[in-house]
């Protein structure tokens, strides 16, 4: 790995790292963002005016969005238009310094801006080039754009929604740029761990469409893994109508009673009317999962939440609450865990939901605020010895 001795002090397991990051929205980000959590320093390329994603959702300053400044923490903003030849050549000084590109750009425009993975290897032939797209190039549908939204289509997430509760929706989060997100993460860093190994550069290309669905046929293969199949592509626990948050005296409360020792307990300390033999085991309860959450719902109504969370917590039968997200930022649990880092910025204190791993030798931490954007470009500049005028940053 390469030591940038002009650059802040970091510490983590990807101390050292130089990311030359073209990327936008969330998937790209997000995977940058924990690189630099981990102590890579992410120099983030941004067009005049910046990311869009600055602009998505409320900040304290203009184009400071949460969105934003979540997931571009601890990163360096440079601005550049690569439309202009002279910034194109602040990039190409910026590879030869660089252990990972990144960029999430369909094939065809990153190409045609002269940054394709044969350009950078180029000048710098032990690279980490990756990609980050909506589809694999390597497909028929690699030219189409792609979204959250599309991409939890493409993977049977709305279907999937409909067999557990009647209604086409998509799941209330972007779990398809953040899966996918994470999947580069882990692609990259692998390929580095290859690297440190054979000094070889590859490069590495994420679909979100492939990461999701890999993602969702973990259980929802199911039968279709075999040939001949043995029953359609879904598991049926997951999408059992009555599989839903219990309603008690006062409220809502979310429990599993699940293994053959659980649901002893269970039955022992509650003694329902309905209990009976042919509940004993998990494969007789599996058989008929929908009729027996739909007989759990009847009886979760006979008590307060806090009565069963009181019981099942003592019983060691996993449970909890409905929690908002909002009373995420007061959860005693994270808290003691100090998973919140309080951090200053120009823009007033934030509190960033931190790095969520934990490390005995080389542990992460959040290095920086969210930049204004163009806030390191004139130092970037200076520090690869460019006399070029900057870009302004509209």
């Amino acid at each position: 790995m390469k030591n940038n001795d002009n650059k802040t002090t970091r510490s983590g397991p990807l101390a050292g790292v130089r990311v030359i990051d073209l990327t936008a929205m969330v998937m790209g980000p997000y995977c940058t963002q924990m690189m630099a959590d981990m102590g890579a320093e992410v120099i983030k390329i941004e067009p005049p005016g910046g990311d869009g994603t600055r602009f998505i959702s409320p900040g304290p300053i203009p184009a400071m969005g949460g969105v934003f400044v979540n997931v571009n923490r601890g990163k360096r903003s440079v601005v550049l238009d690569l439309r202009k030849e002279e910034d194109k050549e602040v990039v190409r000084e910026l590879i030869k310094t660089a252990d990972v590109f990144i960029h999430s750009m369909r094939a065809k425009a990153i190409n045609k801006l002269g940054f394709s993975y044969e350009a950078v290897a180029a000048l710098q032939p032990n690279i980490i080039y990756t990609n980050c797209y909506g589809y694999s190039r390597r497909g028929p549908d690699a030219d189409l754009p792609a979204y959250d939204d599309t991409i939890q289509a493409e993977c049977g997430i709305p279907i999937v929604q409909k067999m557990l509760t009647g209604d086409a929706n998509y799941v209330g989060t972007i779990m398809a740029d953040k899966i996918a997100g994470m999947t580069a993460l882990y692609a990259t860093v692998m390929a580095l761990y290859h690297r440190e190994r054979t000094g070889e550069g590859q490069e590495v290309e994420i679909g979100m469409f492939e990461a999701m669905a890999s993602f969702m046929l973990v259980e929802h293969a199911n039968g279709m893994l075999f040939d001949p199949p043995l029953g359609p592509a879904n598991y049926h626990r997951a999408v059992a109508p009555n599989r839903r948050p219990y309603e008690t005296k006062d409220g809502y409360i979310s429990a599993l009673v699940y293994n053959d020792k659980q649901w002893g307990l269970f039955m022992d300390a509650v003694k329902p009317h309905w209990q009976s033999e042919e509940f004993a085991t998990l494969e007789q309860r599996a058989k008929q999962i929908n009729r027996l959450y739909g007989l759990l719902g009847e009886t979760f109504k006979e008590r307060t939440t806090d009565e069963w969370l009181s019981l099942l917590r003592e019983l060691g039968i996993p449970s909890a609450p409905l929690r908002t997200p909002d009373e995420l930022f007061d959860n005693p649990h994270l808290n003691a865990v100090e998973f919140f880092q309080e951090v200053e910025s120009p823009y007033g204190k934030i509190r960033y939901p931190g790095v969520p791993t934990w490390f005995s030798k080389s542990p992460g931490t959040i290095a920086a605020p969210t930049p204004i954007v163009g806030a390191d470009t004139d130092a970037v500049r200076e520090e690869l010895g460019l006399n070029i005028p900057a870009a302004e940053a509209n």
